[in-house]
């Protein structure tokens, strides 16, 4: 769960960002939107919300939610949609380290929230 001071922008956000990663939008209210995976639209697994004492949304210092992907081209849409949507670069997709065998990509959303896309494995 991230938070966000805007839901309606950091919906459209995380719309076009989970889409490459399997993940599609299955709830949305006043104060929160869910994310699933296409393949389960029961299993929520992401949820991006209002905060609930309603202040501002801020971004946990040495938090970052991270998912994982069977293959390359998810992580490197990933982080090339995040950035397309008003998110920042916080690190290009490429293994680590740099002779390693994990595939990341880092974005942060437009509240700061700091999100990864990895896979495991060559392809």
């Amino acid at each position: 769960m991230v938070g966000a001071s805007d839901l309606q922008s950091s919906t459209a956000f995380y719309d076009a960002l989970l889409a490459p990663l399997g993940l599609e939008k299955v709830e949305l209210d006043a104060v929160y939107t869910a994310y699933a995976p296409k393949t389960a639209p029961g299993d929520v697994e992401f949820y991006v919300t209002t905060p609930f004492d309603q202040n501002a949304a801020t971004a946990g210092n040495g938090s970052m939610v991270a998912f994982k992907v069977d293959q390359r081209r998810s992580v490197d849409l990933f982080h090339q949609i995040g950035l397309e949507n008003q998110g920042q670069d916080e690190g290009a997709p490429g293994p680590r380290p740099a002779d390693g065998t994990v595939y990341y990509a880092y974005v942060r959303d437009p509240d700061g929230n700091k999100i990864c896309a990895y896979c495991e494995g060559l392809t």
